[in-house]
């Protein structure tokens, strides 16, 4: 019991301070090819650690989360929404999704031949913009180009914080258009981190990968995807306001480091190890 006491507590005295967190980034705009990009997205990965061998629930050596929304299945892809904690109940890997308003949910494209492909049912030109990953799903908000992703103990309602977390996005022609912002367990910032732009006009690929060296201090991100939602008539390269022109952009894989608790989380397991070393005590001495 002291062995477990002591490793727990130099963990818990042991979290960084949030203050001046140093940010590692890895980003790239590639072309239309996944090879353009995988170099720094496997930079990315090694940084959060876990090996290439996927386990279950897109778990790598215990260390690192994956999501290629390959695997989710037809009825929970479009036309209909997916629904937002089904990455931490279905397939729990710890990451909840919502958007805000005007946003009502999020949704993964679907297969070829269970309806149009790469979100063509929001808006047929759209498979002429966006460009897969891994094939073949692809990730967006729902009425909102916002997204809020959220982090638990896998299959659990308890909060968690994560070291890192990353995003292949697919058309990103704006500077500045999409965008990452971390935060911490107090809601606090710990930056926005711009997605590069696209090396071709249509079908590119990007990545964004943040991870801090501090450790796991991000409780959720804040994903903004282009500068206006995918819609009906909403056709990429089309006039938006008097200076600009619209940006949809969609998302690919999710990459983040496995969650673990927050401090509070340690704080009490500790308060419970201590009442149970406590109530052993008297138990010794009431034998003795």
């Amino acid at each position: 019991m002291k062995l477990i006491l002591g490793a727990l507590s130099a963990v818990s005295l042991g979290l960084p301070s949030l203050a001046g967190a140093t940010p590692i980034v890895r980003s790239v705009g590639g072309d239309s090819t996944p090879a353009s990009i995988t170099g720094v997205r496997d930079q990315f990965r090694v940084d959060l650690g876990g090996g290439t061998v996927a386990g279950p629930n897109g778990s790598f050596g215990g260390l690192r989360r994956e999501i290629n929304w390959d695997g989710v299945p037809d009825g929970s892809s479009a036309p209909n929404n997916l629904p937002g904690n089904f990455f931490n109940s279905n397939s729990p890997r710890g990451a909840e999704f919502s958007t805000p308003a005007p946003g009502t949910g999020v949704q993964v494209s679907a297969n070829s031949g269970i309806a149009p492909v790469e979100f063509d049912n929001i808006n047929p030109t759209y498979s002429s913009d966006f460009r897969v990953f891994s094939s073949q799903r692809l990730f967006t908000g729902v009425g909102s180009n916002v997204v809020d992703v959220s982090f638990f103990l896998p299959g659990t309602t308890t909060p968690a914080l994560v070291s890192g977390f990353g995003s292949v996005f697919t058309d990103v022609d704006l500077t500045s258009s999409t965008k990452i912002e971390f935060f911490d367990a107090a809601n606090a910032s710990l930056g926005v981190f711009n997605v590069p732009v696209g090396t071709v006009d249509s079908e590119s690929l990007s990545f964004l990968g943040v991870s801090f060296t501090e450790g796991a201090i991000i409780s959720h991100v804040q994903i903004t995807s282009g500068n206006t939602a995918l819609g009906a008539g909403v056709n990429d390269g089309a006039p938006f306001g008097p200076d600009n022109v619209i940006d949809v952009v969609a998302m690919d894989d999710f990459i983040y480091a496995a969650p673990v608790p927050e401090p509070e989380t340690y704080a009490m397991l500790l308060a419970g190890l201590g009442l149970i070393g406590a109530i052993s005590r008297r138990r010794k001495a009431s034998m003795n």
